[in-house]
């Protein structure tokens, strides 16, 4: 099937797919071996819902998404996982299903139903453990040139929408760190979160294409209880899990996020995170949402949200200073129907033309939430349409024909090493 692709500059987006790894930082920038910039311009796909695997297979078959994504001109996908597959690699995807209809509620004929259709389109996964789909996942899209990140997103395989249950799904804050409450930390056993880190970057080592590893999607603590110690868990327990990842696997990114949902690393002015441990693989973490509790702007002024982006997270891509590194936008997005906006709704209209502005002031590194068109099962229920999802529901095709070409222009890179040098290349 051919795909309508949006990317007004092919030949800027095909410069990352032939850089040279492993990666590293200089300064503010990401940089192939030979030291020219490389931009990441990805999109999110989930792998970390009751199932353990990637969603969209029962849909679709790999080589299918693998095509649209690179149809689509991202150079890279931030693959998301559970900390329960990482422990776990060897589960059969059959038993997978079960487990995740037992654990959601969902009939289990209904996870039965799921399961076969995943089958029916992709063969190989009948006698497959969850990791071999993340494997074929990782393959595949490294066959298309295409940069993966394995994002650690939770402990307990959950799919939650990110609006709601933030505090409750006990994924949410170190069960080790000060002010334990059951509702946000129950299944962040720290001991297994190192642990999976650990196995995740040692098998990453085997899978081409994997050039980074976020240790945790999201860190909130519950307020008044949590994070209250000045962040000196948070200091601890992020250095520890980079330095298990790094021990492990020296080639990859260390990616890593503040607090507040990966929105607040304001602190670091003050008391920088020491990375030496992990030089030159250092990268910082920003989510942004127009619902993002740490950046109000009740008015929609443009103004008052980039001063907010830049207070609590864009000062770290001030060149020369002790926290100088990448900031990766990880997370951004808006719902794609519905609304008056060709299908955005006005806030997320005023929200996205802003941050959008902001990334593009800063030629950011970024990944769009999301590619999937539907969930396996989320909250208790199956076959679930995901509205901000760039696919359809049967991940057939694009679900917004016109919200991709407003983010043509993030794609463009326009600073950093080497630029000078691959614009003469490329004869632009």
């Amino acid at each position: 099937m051919r795909f309508s692709s949006f990317l007004a500059v092919p030949s800027i987006a095909s410069l990352t797919l032939a850089q040279n790894l492993p990666l590293r930082t200089d300064s503010r920038w990401i940089v192939d071996a030979g030291g020219t910039r490389v931009k990441l311009r990805c999109i999110n796909w989930a792998g970390h819902g009751e199932t353990n695997i990637p969603e969209g297979l029962y849909k679709q078959n790999i080589t299918h998404i693998a095509d649209f994504i690179k149809s689509q001109g991202f150079a890279c996908v931030r693959l998301t996982y559970a900390i329960e597959h990482a422990l776990n690699p060897s589960l059969p995807v059959k038993d997978s299903f079960a487990a995740a209809a037992s654990f959601s509620g969902v009939p289990m004929s209904t996870a039965d139903y799921l399961y076969n259709r995943v089958i029916q389109n992709n063969a190989f996964v009948k006698n497959a453990t969850i990791q071999d789909v993340h494997a074929a996942v990782i393959a595949a899209l490294w066959d298309r040139q295409i940069m993966t990140v394995l994002d650690n997103h939770v402990s307990k395989a959950t799919n939650i929408k990110p609006v709601l249950g933030n505090l409750t799904d006990g994924n949410g804050w170190w069960d080790h760190a000060l002010g334990y409450n059951g509702p946000n930390s129950r299944y962040f056993n720290t001991d297994e979160w190192l642990d999976g880190l650990s196995a995740m970057a040692t098998w990453a080592k085997s899978q081409t294409g994997v050039i980074a590893m976020s240790i945790r999607n999201e860190l909130r603590p519950t307020p008044i209880l949590q994070d209250t110690d000045g962040h000196a868990a948070w200091y601890n327990f992020v250095r520890q899990g980079a330095m298990r990842v790094h021990e492990a696997n020296s080639d990859v990114l260390v990616i890593i996020g503040g607090s507040q949902s990966a929105t607040d690393l304001s602190f670091i002015r003050a008391a920088n995170l020491n990375f030496s441990g992990w030089a030159e693989k250092h990268v910082w973490e920003m989510h942004a949402y127009s619902f993002t509790v740490t950046f109000p702007n009740p008015t929609g002024s443009c103004t008052v949200a980039q001063g907010e982006y830049g207070f609590f997270d864009g000062f770290l891509l001030s060149q020369g200073q002790p926290y100088t590194a990448p900031l990766f936008i990880s997370e951004f997005g808006v719902g794609l129907t519905g609304g008056p906006n060709s299908g955005v709704s006005d806030q997320d209209k005023t929200y996205f033309d802003c941050l959008k502005s902001w990334l593009i002031s800063n030629d950011a590194d970024w990944a769009l939430w999301a590619l999937q068109g539907s969930y396996y099962i989320r909250e208790g229920q199956a076959d679930v349409d995901e509205t901000w999802g760039l696919m359809n529901n049967d991940w057939a095709s694009l679900r917004n024909t016109v919200f991709p070409t407003w983010l043509t222009e993030l794609f463009q890179v326009t600073q950093g090493p080497g630029i000078q040098r691959m614009r003469r290349i490329e004869g632009l």
